[in-house]
Order: C-alpha cells, then structure tokens, then sequence
C-alpha cells in the first residue's frame, strides 16, 4: 500500500521537461509514469490508474486537449492539469471549461507542485476508488542505476544524493543542476544550455541570475564535504572539476 500523495501521468514529449517535472514530482513523493506521446498516454492510462495528468497542448500525435477529452470520457474522475507555451485567453478558457488547471511555460516547478498538490487535494478522495485489479503505478517504474562522478553519487530512483559516502540534501531544483552536470561529466555546460534544459527558459533576460544563485547553493552544500567540485568558466558556464 503506497503512501504517496497520489499518481502523476505526465505526458511531454520534451524529455528535458519531462524529466524535471519527474524529478520533481518524485521528490515530493508523487509516483510518476510518463508518456511522450497521446498513444503512449492513452495505453498507459489502461494499464494503470493515475490520480492526475498533466499535459503537453503540443504533442506530436495530437493535440493534448483532445486528449484530455479522451482520458476525462474514460476516467471521469481524472484530475487534468494542462502545460503549454499558449496562454491567450481563449486557450485558457477553452482548456479550463473541462480541466482543472492551466500553467504556462516557462514554468517555475515549485508553482507546478503547488497546483498539482491542490487539485488532487480536491478531487483525490474520489480519484482512489478504482478496481482493484488496476496495477499500481510503482509497479511499472523501472529501477534505474545511480549515476557517479568522483566521490558523488546520485540515486535516480530514490533523488537522493551522496558525497564522499554522506547525504546532501537538495531541493529538486538544485537536483536537476547537479544532476545535468554530473552527465556532461567533466565538461563545461554554457549558462543558456542550462537554463533551457533545468528551468525550460528558452529566452531569458540577460540579467537573470537564477543560474549563478542556485551554482552558490549547491557549492555551499557539497563544498561542506571535500574540495571544491564545480568549476566556473567565466562568460561560459559550469563543470565539474
């Protein structure tokens, strides 16, 4: 019997994005399935009974409103959050006259979490009361192999992470960095790769910050256990030494 907070199809076809938002939503104990495309959700749904979907307008083989007409006809009691880049008012209202909730991209995760908490926190009462021959979510997550760089260590299954043998606690956001530079190893990754591949900013404003706090964040914390282990090329980016 799980105790998480409920199940989250997340259906993107943007790995990057999908990614954070499962990392993310693994974090706060969600139990996560993704599907890349209308197909893959629609056979996912079958197979198990998540409590929410969130989903990509732009899929590519379909539009994810429709789906959300598709699943919603199956699974009254789904939970249907949309993410999309489209945010003009008649996109907002159109979506929201059968969904529960609207986000635009770019997004921040914490507010993702906010609204995907809240709506399930109205309609998960109902939402568990499934067959019970319908297969947990848990069961169809694949067991993956933690992912090391020197003396760190990164657990994909559990988003924990460890250096030189000690936990280091994360925030999701600050996972996802670490995370994306642990896997270009010993290069360094130009700020713009990772705004784009973290924080889903295709176009940020030349002043933001954001990349620079969070590289402060996790030094302090990993800097606690050993040397310093990421490197800054300036007017670059980042790496780990």
């Amino acid at each position: 019997m799980t105790t998480a907070p409920g199940t989250v199809l997340v259906v993107e076809d943007e790995e990057s994005i999908a990614d954070v938002l499962a990392i993310a939503l693994r974090y706060h104990r969600f139990e996560v399935v993704i599907a890349g495309t209308v197909r893959e959700a629609l056979t996912l749904t079958e197979r198990i009974r998540p409590d929410a979907a969130l989903l990509d307008v732009m899929l590519p083989d379909g539009d994810g409103r429709t789906l959300g007409r598709e699943l919603r006809k199956r699974r009254p009691d789904l939970a249907l959050v949309f993410l999309t880049a489209r945010d003009s008012p008649a996109e907002v209202v159109g979506a929201l006259g059968f969904g529960d909730d609207y986000i635009t991209k770019p997004f921040n995760i914490d507010e993702v979490i906010a609204r995907v908490t809240a709506v399930l926190r109205r309609t998960l009462p109902h939402a568990r009361t499934g067959s019970p021959g319908a297969t947990p979510a848990a069961d169809v997550l694949p067991q993956r192999p933690p992912l090391r760089y020197g003396d760190l260590e990164l657990d994909e299954t559990t988003y924990s992470v460890r250096r030189a043998g000690h936990t280091v606690e994360l925030t999701p956001t600050e996972y996802a960095l670490l995370r994306f530079l642990v896997r270009n190893g010993g290069r360094i990754v130009p700020k713009d790769q990772l705004l784009r591949h973290v924080w889903q900013y295709e176009h940020a404003p030349p002043e933001s910050t954001v990349v620079e706090t969070y590289i402060s964040y996790l030094r302090r914390k990993l800097d606690a256990l050993g040397p310093p282990v990421i490197t800054t090329r300036r007017g670059v980016g980042y790496g780990l030494t």
